[in-house]
């Protein structure tokens, strides 16, 4: 298997970075424009292989979309299958947002499938509640390929385990097609509801309405809407931005995020507020449309306790600013992300062989910070944060460099980070395109 050298980094960083756009604005924004019967247009573009995954899936169900200058146009409609085979590729959203999608196809009966990761996941809750509203479904053992009939959903009272929020995301874009009102009902633990907000917010631009209670955790869809054309503009991701925060308090640093005003309804909003909490000043600049980080510390301080419950895509880059950071930080409620691309928890433990002091306790990861890091082996499992976040821990490592395993898998989310980094003043792109591989391969374990 090939690898990627990361040497240590004995400077500054400075340079002027573009963030990209959000992939969980623009998985969104293409699905419902597909929905949407004319022409909806998006500003934001991403070479991100999970949005791949989602344009490839549009495709097979027979939706046009064109490439623009600064983003995408859609042409929603029927879905109808060119040849019944769905493609997800490795994008755990786009088989959960589309997964009930498939009734609404006419002609072909759609099958669903994708990369062998993501066909040994389990989605036996989804698949349970798509039934419970109507959806007619054929898999074995709860996994991929799925079979889904054409046939309009009926609506009615659903029950789910709030464990993953692309469940009860995927039961929400469907539900409008419904014969009848759909109630979702969150079952314990309520996990991630900013990424189901964020769902939320994205219908309203489409037309859709959805209620949500007091409790927070159900939510009531109206039968007979439609899903309306719309202009999108995709917001800044704060999920990739979150690497350069954290490469920002790891060195002196001075740069600027362009496109960076605030948290707006990004699900990883709250990694601006911790950020600060750690010691790092955030310049805002609403006129050049940026943020500053200047600073001439290398130590940050530790925070006492952050609950990653509704933020767990940010448990590998503040894994590696905590286990860097003076004093004790404690990530809480750690489940959801032990349930993404790989076990997160487990990845991150491997910064003790780096000389971290981290350790796992119930649903908690408890860190003491150190002042530095050794180089060492680290297996990424071909998650792509996990990938990025072991890179900047390497970048504070002694030694002769490490080596991480599955050296593309940044390109699921941030294809530009190596690029970034670059122009950041640090230069770990002659190694990673020595190391060369497709993600694509056969012997690769795909997320």
């Amino acid at each position: 298997m090939k690898r990627l050298k990361v040497h240590p980094h004995n400077g500054s960083i400075q340079g002027v970075v573009a963030v990209p756009p959000s992939k969980y604005h623009l998985h969104r924004a293409l699905i419902f424009g597909s929905l949407a019967e004319g022409e909806t247009i998006i500003h934001g573009k991403s070479g991100a292989l999970h949005i791949r995954d989602t344009l490839n899936s549009l495709k097979d169900f027979g939706i046009a979309v064109s490439p623009s200058e600064s983003g995408y146009r859609v042409w929603g409609g029927a879905y109808k299958p060119t040849n019944g085979k769905i493609r997800v590729g490795s994008s755990g959203s786009t088989l959960q947002f589309m997964l009930g999608l498939g009734s609404l196809s006419k002609g072909m009966t759609p099958v669903y499938n994708g990369h062998k990761a993501l066909r040994e996941r389990p989605i036996g809750p989804l698949l349970k509640a798509l039934g419970t509203m109507g959806v007619q479904w054929q898999a074995n053992d709860f996994k991929m390929p799925v079979t889904i009939e054409p046939g309009r959903p009926k609506g009615g009272l659903i029950q789910i385990p709030g464990t993953l929020s692309q469940w009860i995301s995927g039961l929400l874009i469907l539900a409008p097609f419904a014969e009848k009102d759909t109630i979702i009902e969150a079952l314990p633990p309520h996990n991630e509801l900013t990424y189901v907000q964020l769902t939320i917010d994205m219908q309203k631009k489409f037309g859709i309405h959805v209620e949500t209670d007091s409790s927070g955790t159900r939510w009531r869809v109206p039968a007979g809407q439609k899903y309306q054309p719309a202009e999108v503009h995709i917001e800044p991701d704060l999920s990739s931005a979150a690497f350069l925060l954290v490469l920002a308090a790891l060195f002196p640093a001075d740069i600027e995020l362009q496109g960076l005003v605030g948290k707006g309804t990004h699900p990883e909003g709250k990694i601006l507020e911790i950020i600060e909490s750690f010691g790092v000043p955030l310049a805002y600049d609403k006129g050049s449309n940026n943020v500053r980080i200047l600073r001439s510390a290398v130590q940050t301080v530790g925070v006492g306790e952050i609950d990653m419950r509704h933020i767990p895509d940010l448990i590998p880059s503040l894994s590696v600013l905590a286990a860097l950071s003076q004093g004790e930080t404690v990530l809480k409620n750690i489940g959801p992300g032990r349930m993404k691309e790989s076990n997160r928890v487990k990845a991150m433990l491997q910064l003790n062989k780096m000389g971290a002091n981290i350790r796992e306790v119930g649903d908690d990861l408890i860190i003491e910070g150190v002042s530095g890091l050794k180089s060492a082996s680290i297996s990424t499992y071909n998650d792509h944060r996990v990938q990025m976040a072991f890179t900047l821990a390497s970048l504070r490592a002694a030694g002769v460099g490490c080596e991480l395993t599955f050296p593309n898998a940044y390109r699921i989310s941030y294809p530009e980070f190596f690029d970034h980094l670059s122009l950041l003043g640090i230069h770990a792109m002659p190694d990673m395109m020595s190391a060369q591989s497709d993600l694509r391969e056969k012997e690769l374990v795909s997320v």
